[in-house]
């Protein structure tokens, strides 16, 4: 009875250089997924009348928006002031100021925005407002943009954010019943 050969087992070249460089390529791909940049999350969780004036040419209800905002983002990013618009049935109704400010890498922040609605445009959807009431939910609109720096190293990058809402609010007790956030980021990388 005759053994048939054995295979020989194939010597295979291993190198610390080569495993170090594949873990490198690794972590740099793994940083590089990480690093891309993500659109920011904004949530309104409640609104909250301040004043309400009546002079003699106009009415104005002065509000108090508490927006939650996230940013996903790996870096701390700086934005400058800027104004939010309002509107109802299509209509500018007010606006919403936002601070200059800053806010760290991976973090949540509540902002309270001061804002004022103008009395005598809603007077104008007198017929659309008083059946909102009625039904006790209003829907509004929200658009700003906002723009700012995000540092990486030592390169700092302008953004913009653009965000639009759609917000349904009880109109009698001013809470929030549902909304709709979009925001879209744009990254300018030459300086």
């Amino acid at each position: 009875m005759e053994l048939a050969p054995q295979p020989t087992a194939k010597k295979v070249n291993w190198s610390w250089t080569s495993a170090l460089i594949g873990a490198a390529s690794a972590t740099a791909a793994a940083a590089l997924i990480s690093a891309k940049p993500k659109d920011p999350t904004f949530h309104l969780i409640s609104i909250k009348l301040t004043s309400f004036k009546i002079n003699l040419s106009n009415i104005n209800a002065d509000l108090t928006l508490t927006v939650h905002v996230t940013n996903p983002n790996i870096t701390p990013i700086h934005y400058s002031s800027t104004t939010m618009s309002i509107f109802y049935d299509g209509s500018f109704l007010g606006e919403a100021h936002v601070k200059a400010g800053s806010q760290p890498p991976r973090s949540c922040r509540v902002l309270e925005l001061p804002a004022r609605l103008d009395g005598v445009e809603l007077a104008h959807h007198a017929g659309k407002f008083f059946a909102d009431v009625a039904k006790r939910e209003m829907a509004l609109d929200a658009k700003v943009e906002i723009s700012g720096t995000a540092k990486m190293l030592w390169w700092e990058h302008r953004f913009k954010v653009h965000v639009e809402c759609h917000v349904t609010v009880d109109p009698v007790f001013l809470d929030v019943i549902d909304q709709e956030n979009e925001s879209q980021l744009e990254l300018f990388l030459a300086s």
